[in-house]
């Protein structure tokens, strides 16, 4: 590791970034200094403008992208090269205003049916039951169940925000049926299970992209025509709850969304709450001529 990349390491530490997105910034400044065949550290403000007029203009990068893009190198120039340019202050983070693909209970029983590795499908049913992002659902850890409460207790979640969800009796039993077939001394989900021989146990959880892969092969299989991603079964569960009578804030608290208004989209979602406005509005209406 160069030293420069050292001290970026350093510095998103001592800001409190996540793992992922010192992954990420690395990996976008790496690829400015690709672009360029040059040291980061020695580039011009005109140089990192060019990068980005490509990365705009050439690569289409999605909205989602060009925010984390932007960040990162304005954290890598402000702070560790501590380089003041007027290109940041024109950039600005363009935001898609997309609702989610939301899975009915059906789909989502048919698609959670096609996974067959035990440890694969007790994941994707923690996280569809329990509204869990996958990082959260993979890095689950056996003191993260509260069995008393039936709880899990959500600590490595996005922004390092701590928070307790509801864990259904059946995901519960999954679970405890899965980790017998284990007996991992720390992880859920570990990323190698070993039949009883501890030196074939991991030491590190099973991976995000094993996990993808096990839904879009059952996505396939189920024939579901959605674009539906792992993501996907955490906005299903936030929509069932609604359309269940679950008051919004408690979703919120659950899903670990700081502002209502990232719930409320699941408003729009609904099919049961469309149906009885649709009804509201026809009885209000009836009597006009």
């Amino acid at each position: 590791m160069t030293p420069l990349r050292r001290k970026m390491f350093e510095d998103m530490q001592l800001h409190g970034l996540s793992e992922k997105t010192q992954e990420a910034y690395v990996r976008y400044v790496r690829q400015l200094a690709d672009y360029h065949q040059q040291s980061p550290r020695q580039l011009s403000e005109e140089q990192v403008r060019q990068f980005i007029l490509h990365l705009q203009n050439e690569k289409k990068v999605a909205p989602a992208t060009w925010g984390v893009v932007i960040a990162a190198l304005k954290f890598f120039y402000h702070h560790t090269v501590q380089r003041e340019w007027s290109l940041f202050d024109l950039l600005r983070q363009r935001r898609e205003k997309k609702l989610p693909v939301v899975l009915s209970q059906e789909e989502v029983q048919r698609i959670l049916d096609c996974v067959y590795r035990q440890r694969q499908r007790v994941c994707l049913v923690t996280i569809y039951s329990c509204g869990l992002r996958i990082r959260e659902a993979t890095r689950l850890q056996v003191h993260q169940i509260d069995s008393e409460y039936m709880r899990l207790h959500i600590y490595q979640g996005k922004g390092n925000k701590e928070r307790y969800v509801p864990l259904p009796q059946h995901t519960l039993d999954l679970l405890r049926q899965y980790w017998v077939a284990h007996r991992h001394a720390k992880w859920i989900f570990p990323g190698k299970v070993g039949r009883g021989r501890p030196s074939a146990m991991s030491k590190g959880p099973v991976s995000a992209s094993t996990i993808n892969r096990a839904f879009n092969a059952a996505l396939a299989a189920s024939g579901v025509q959605k674009p539906a991603t792992v993501h996907t079964l955490r906005h299903s569960w936030a929509t069932h709850l609604l359309e269940a009578g679950i008051h919004l804030r408690f979703i919120q608290t659950w899903l670990g969304h700081q502002h209502l208004s990232s719930t409320e989209v699941y408003t729009h979602l609904t099919k049961e709450a469309t149906a009885a406005a649709t009804v509201t509005i026809n009885q209000m209406m009836a009597g006009l001529a």
